[in-house]
């Protein structure tokens, strides 16, 4: 009798906890909706055709979808020249050089200072932390001189080389090889693995977790970077597109462009959200997970 009792009991306790979580799930579900409406607008309003533009009350949605906007976004140029593809261009190769440049040179920094104790080491890695007490734009003057003073104004050197040793991605990366047991590096080296071959082999896939949130941090800052470019870029033909998009929305023809405009930022935004959905499921990872303990 006790028993039957208490069952409808425990089935009101679940009963109230399935409801706890369903309300829950529908108020994480409805906050993302509303954060996602950004996104949404910027989408809907990139196949706007140029009348449902300039409606007024404005429409969240587009009614007649159309590709018209990319095609101006292409011709824009078509007066200067300096096609738009080549914007396009100087992103995509200025922010992949970027990443692939200070994941190496980061991680090789990060593992020396972390696994080799080499005197003089603690002195530099304080330098490290110091330097990310500075904003970039307090160095930008000083590191102006030296690039103009090396010759290298206006060309890809320019945009890449300020941007491959990067304090906060060798601190980030030196945090995280410091957890590696130095026992699974005495393993390798006692197997006959080479310093280059541990690198590559032991220590890259333990820190997947963090050189995958460094190559997003790297690629969306410097994808969407309209600063450097426009310091140390004169020529048409070096502008990145966040750049030429801010040229193209300010220049004559601003109202016949405002498609155009749309479909850019469309184009200067979806990147950086697919590297970040691409990259989620390790950055997510932590050493927790990697089952190596000390």
């Amino acid at each position: 009798m006790r028993g039957s009792g208490r069952m409808p009991i425990i089935r009101a306790e679940k009963l109230s906890t399935s409801l706890k979580w369903a309300l829950l799930y529908l108020f994480i579900l409805a906050l993302v909706s509303f954060t996602a409406l950004p996104i949404v607008y910027m989408v809907s309003t990139a196949f706007k055709p140029l009348d449902e533009l300039f409606l007024y009350p404005p429409r969240f949605f587009v009614h007649k979808p159309t590709l018209r906007n990319f095609f101006d976004l292409l011709t824009a140029t078509d007066t200067s020249i300096v096609p738009f593809t080549r914007y396009i261009f100087n992103s995509v190769f200025v922010s992949v050089a970027i990443v692939v440049g200070t994941l190496v040179i980061c991680c090789l920094g990060a593992y020396v200072l972390s696994k080799y104790r080499l005197p003089g080491a603690n002195a530099l890695f304080a330098v490290i932390i110091s330097a990310l007490m500075f904003t970039p734009q307090v160095t930008q003057i000083p590191t102006y001189m030296v690039i103009s003073n090396l010759g290298m104004l206006d060309t890809y050197w320019s945009l890449v080389l300020p941007k491959l040793a990067v304090a906060y991605n060798i601190f980030l990366m030196k945090q995280f090889i410091d957890q590696i047991p130095d026992a699974l590096l005495e393993a390798a080296h006692i197997d006959g693995a080479s310093e280059w071959r541990i690198f590559w082999r032991v220590v890259m896939p333990v820190c997947r977790p963090a050189w995958a949130t460094l190559i997003i941090f790297a690629f969306i800052a410097n994808w969407n970077d309209y600063f450097t470019p426009l310091v140390f870029t004169t020529s048409e033909s070096m502008k990145t597109l966040p750049l030429a998009l801010q040229t193209l929305a300010g220049g004559p023809g601003t109202v016949a462009r405002s498609g155009a405009v749309a479909a850019g930022t469309l184009l200067v935004t979806l990147p950086p959200i697919l590297i970040f959905l691409a990259f989620q499921k390790m950055v997510i990872n932590t050493m927790a997970y990697s089952g190596i303990k000390s």
